[in-house]
């Protein structure tokens, strides 16, 4: 059977959807890649479509030069970025990205990703989250359990496509089996990734 294209799988969901995409550690780079490729260039490419992509592992800075060299416009992507204040990079901030000091201001994060969907209004909105792993490094499984189901419920009844990225291990965890719970689908991008 040949490998599923995730941009194909992401374009057929509909809006109020949550999915999480499970990378392999092993191949971070070439899957984060082609998560980008899928997320910001095939589906945040769509007519009418905007992304509000959530930083925590990688800053806004580095995933805005992966998405210029896909081709990505401005115009189609805002930032949340959770991650540049405490590794101190944020010496040139991007005007398309709002900052935040730390992965612990979850409730900042929810506010950010609000106030940004009422300003960049779209009928395909995309709500990136990068990664659950990285915020549970910040925060105690409590808390983040109860910010994702705040958070995707409010992304749920806007009609916001959501992607929560996860570094998974072999073994699930409690991260993993919390995200079980609360997202429609979870994309395997080492079994079902191009």
């Amino acid at each position: 059977m040949p490998p599923v294209d995730i941009g194909e799988r992401l374009r057929a969901l509909p809006g109020g959807s949550a999915v999480t995409l499970k990378l392999d550690p092993q191949e971070y780079a070439d899957h984060y890649f082609a998560v980008l490729n899928a997320t910001l260039r095939d589906v945040g490419t769509e007519t009418d479509a905007h992304t509000i992509y959530v930083t925590v592992t990688n800053p806004a800075s580095f995933v805005w030069g992966l998405a210029q060299a896909l081709d990505v416009a401005p115009d189609r992507i805002s930032f949340v970025d959770a991650i540049s204040h405490i590794m101190m990079d944020y010496r040139n901030p991007l005007p398309n990205a709002t900052y935040i000091e730390s992965p612990r201001a979850l409730e900042a994060i929810i506010l950010r990703v609000e106030y940004l969907l009422r300003k960049n209004p779209h009928p395909r909105a995309i709500v990136v989250i990068d990664s659950v792993n990285s915020l549970a490094i910040h925060n105690p499984p409590e808390l983040l359990t109860e910010f994702f189901h705040i958070l995707l419920n409010m992304l749920k009844s806007r009609q916001v496509l959501t992607v929560v990225l996860d570094v998974g291990e072999e073994q699930t965890s409690p991260v993993e089996m919390m995200l079980n719970l609360i997202v429609d689908e979870t994309i395997d991008v080492a079994r079902e990734g191009s």
